[in-house]
């Protein structure tokens, strides 16, 4: 690994500290309410899953500064029992939203770090957008959400 993916990687690690089952727990309720007339839909597929078992962890953000630190809108765990996987979230806004993913492939419930904090599990972002020197931006990962809205990403 070079040392922008280093880099990258450890401060992917400060990002991801949103990606713990506290904070899905916390934001799941949001997700089970009803859907309001007219909302819209978000299908997120996920590919190149190597390991089938675990989970997939996903946090959608509405703004940069949640995407940024702040909290996620809608948060689920897939079964990551297959090579692609999908989730559907409804009741979404119009609006732009960014997606941060990691497969939970021990089952810890967080992103699994090597010794010197380089993240051993795979991560994914919306747009397949990659950081430099770090994650990446809002508006690399950034996409807009004005009908129902299918969405690809693809681990690496």
């Amino acid at each position: 690994m070079n040392i922008f993916a280093a880099t990258a990687a450890v401060a992917l690690i400060a990002s991801a500290a949103a990606f713990t089952v506290p904070a899905f727990a916390q934001a799941a309720p949001a997700e089970a309410a009803a859907t309001p007339a007219g909302s819209l839909s978000l299908t997120v597929t996920y590919t190149g899953i190597e390991t089938q078992e675990g989970a997939i962890m996903v946090a959608v953000f509405d703004s940069e500064a949640a995407f940024n630190g702040g909290a996620p809108v809608r948060v689920t765990m897939i079964p990551a029992n297959a090579a692609s996987v999908s989730t559907t979230f409804d009741g979404l806004a119009p609006g732009r939203y960014a997606i941060k993913s990691f497969h939970d492939i021990d089952g810890d419930n967080r992103i699994s770090t090597n010794p010197m904090g380089m993240p051993i599990e795979p991560f994914a972002f919306s747009n397949n957008a990659r950081g430099n020197m770090g994650p990446p931006n809002w508006a690399d990962s950034a996409f807009d959400v004005a009908a129902t809205t299918t969405h690809a990403i693809s681990f690496r």
